[in-house]
């Protein structure tokens, strides 16, 4: 197969490599092990009314110029320019803060082949690809904290260098801007490096791998977009080498880099979060275009431990701050999570890579349990401040302050890596809303919008109406016309329990089966399909071995997991005395008070009498004041009134 010209625009609305291939983030090539199709970002719309459209449209409008603004403020760019002999400014920032630069870019791409007409983010892409360029070496390598500050350091140092990490995002950047069309020559600047890395760290080459993973998916998507093999057998090559010792012990060990055992052999997620998940989706990307099973059954088998053991109730990762790492088997204290943002977006792009490779729900709701809590969570309401960890308790009287304030979000941080990674998912965020697979449309994630997707030879769209995630109704209707019968799947999240659907206006019967509703007929345009999920209050309990919320309740609607605020007190209350009454029903519902907050849950509470001492002898039972209602608010909007306490476990008042 000859390669792609990638000089050459692609045609309008297709990728630059197949003409089948869907212009999304993860487009796996024919013949690729993978159970369903991405749909392309062209095939899919959200409604700006609805939430999630929302969340795009403060994305496009907001958090994309603050990143932008700040890479030009805090000198990003300017490195870039010294990189390039332009100016004999010093580099300023963190040694991975090109990073930072082409996640944005990544952003802008996919933000631009939704509304092309924003000039001004059209001029950012434009300058920042042409600079690229310029400060690009004659060799291919182009790293402005190497160029810049430490010319003699490059290669030497891969467990701390980041090098690949900063190639892999550039990558991924000039994977978007290629298959948008938006500037399809930033391909030919990543392919110079990737060329540099194939003739350096592939066969016969140097036996090294990055203390940070994430090259090894985005050369997978290389290869996806060019039809280059050496790129995918790179990839692979990284994965093969990992887990020798490589890296060396490191400051935490190498299972801090995931370092320490072949990765077809590991039982369990270890060491810093966000690197364990971007190499987990590395591997399914390899897997899958390779046919190696082994991949995907380590990576399944480690969806296992991380999601059954090291999880956040929220779906976020990492529990321990000193080596931002997971912990130990149901290691999860709710005050000193980590539960960074970043490890929240790798997790979701790694499950949306097992979504594809095996059609299996249950990645799909946790994507949903992610996207809604953990992700959205790092966004403020104006879209423009953002909190790096996200406990699931801030205490009364924490003293952190600056970067280490954990209930006040922040407009940027020394280490940046999250808010342009926020915008890069944002700006994609209707590519994941459904797949096609063979006769049928699946619909994974629920939002206001359509998608439309070539299925059983014939163009579908399909119509949505919902106020999910507030509401658990999603109206459907199929505008298009087919000859031939095709299946519309929808999910049953699994914190579903009854759910009804009507077609046309009349019941069905619609068993679920592997989390989906199938429903398949000749479709007329004008059908109206209506899935109604029930939507009770949830009183969630810890495994018994989380030894941190023994006695706790999360309460949850939903998707959304809820928490309490100290702005929802009264005056004078302190969060940590206030018992949940088992007793009284938890309700939901709206409060004209609170218009940022459309489902408020409202529910009995205690305060404890503590007494003078620290300690006690045992037994004490502990004493309870008058009764006061607790209002819960969703935990990704916390935060947002003012600065506070804030806890998702809720102490359980003793009864009796």
């Amino acid at each position: 197969m000859t390669e792609q010209k990638l000089s050459e625009p692609p045609p309008a609305g297709l990728g630059p490599r197949e003409p089948t291939a869907p212009v999304a983030p993860v487009a796996p090539r024919p013949g690729a092990v993978v159970t369903l199709r991405p749909l392309g970002v062209h095939e899919a719309r959200l409604d700006p009314g609805g939430l999630l459209g929302r969340w795009q449209r403060r994305n496009a409008e907001d958090t994309i110029p603050h990143c932008v603004d700040n890479l030009h403020a805090h000198g990003n760019i300017a490195n870039l320019r010294a990189a390039a002999g332009e100016s004999g400014d010093a580099f300023t920032g963190m040694w991975f803060a090109d990073s930072d630069v082409h996640k944005t870019l990544e952003g802008a791409a996919w933000e631009l082949a939704s509304s092309p007409g924003d000039a001004s983010l059209r001029s950012f892409v434009d300058d920042t690809t042409a600079l690229l360029a310029r400060a690009q070496g004659p060799d291919g390598y182009l790293n402005s904290y190497f160029t810049v500050a430490a010319p003699d350091e490059r290669w030497r140092r891969p467990e701390w260098s980041h090098e690949l990490y900063c190639a892999g995002h550039l990558v991924q950047a000039a994977v978007a801007a290629a298959r948008t069309g938006v500037r399809p020559d930033l391909a030919a600047v990543a392919r110079r490096f990737a060329d540099l890395l194939v003739e350096r760290f592939g066969p016969g080459g140097a036996e090294e791998v990055c203390g940070h993973p994430e090259i090894e998916t985005a050369l997978a998507e290389l290869y996806r977009l060019t039809g280059h093999r050496p790129y995918l057998d790179l990839a692979r090559r990284f994965l093969d080498l990992r887990g020798r010792g490589l890296l060396g012990p490191g400051r935490f060990g190498p299972a801090y880099y995931q370092d320490h055992v072949p990765v077809r052999e590991a039982a369990e997620v270890t060491g810093h979060a966000v690197r364990q998940l971007y190499l987990l989706a590395g591997m399914v990307d390899v897997g899958v275009e390779t046919g190696d099973h082994t991949l995907l059954d380590a990576a399944e088998r480690l969806w296992e431990d991380a999601v059954h053991r090291r999880t956040y109730v929220t779906g976020a990762h990492g529990s321990r701050h000193r080596d931002e790492a997971y912990g130990d088997p149901y290691e999860l204290p709710p005050d000193r999570a980590y539960a960074e943002t970043c490890a929240a977006i790798a997790s979701f792009q790694w499950n949306w890579r097992l979504l594809l490779a095996t059609g299996r729900a249950r990645y799909a709701d946790e994507m949903e349990r992610a996207l809604y809590n953990a992700v959205a969570v790092a966004v403020s309401l104006d879209g423009r401040r953002f909190f790096y960890s996200n406990p699931l308790q801030s205490r009364t009287g924490h003293t952190g302050s600056g970067e280490e304030a954990q209930a006040r979000r922040l407009p940027w941080y020394s280490c940046a890596c999250c808010p342009p990674n926020i915008a890069r998912l944002m700006a994609s965020l209707h590519g994941y809303l459904a797949t096609a697979a063979g006769d049928g449309l699946q619909i994974h994630l629920y939002a206001a919008g359509s998608v439309t997707a070539e299925v059983a030879g014939s163009a579908v769209r399909v119509d949505v109406r919902t106020e999910y995630p507030w509401q658990g109704r999603i109206e459907l209707t199929v505008t298009s016309e087919a000859d031939t019968p095709w299946t519309l799947a929808l999910r049953v999240p699994d914190w579903c329990d009854a759910y009804a659907v009507r077609i046309g206006g009349g019941p069905v019967t619609a068993p679920a089966r592997d989390g989906y509703v199938r429903l398949t007929r000749v479709w007329a345009p004008g059908t109206t399909v209506v899935l109604d999920l029930e939507m009770p209050v949830r009183r969630v309990t810890a495994h018994p071995r989380v030894d941190a919320v023994r006695g706790c309740v999360a309460l949850a609607r939903g998707p959304l997991v809820y928490c309490l605020e100290q702005a929802d007190l009264p005056p004078g209350t302190v969060l940590e005395d206030v018992r949940l009454d088992p007793a009284v029903a938890v309700e939901a519902g709206r409060r004209e008070d609170l218009p940022d907050f459309p489902v408020v849950l409202t529910a009995g509470g205690r305060l404890a009498e503590p007494g003078a001492s620290l300690y006690a002898a045992a037994p004490a039972r502990e004493r309870h004041g008058a009764p006061l209602t607790l209002t819960a608010v969703p935990y990704f909007l916390w935060g947002n009134r003012s600065e506070g306490p804030m806890r998702v476990w809720i102490p359980v008042a003793a009864t009796g």
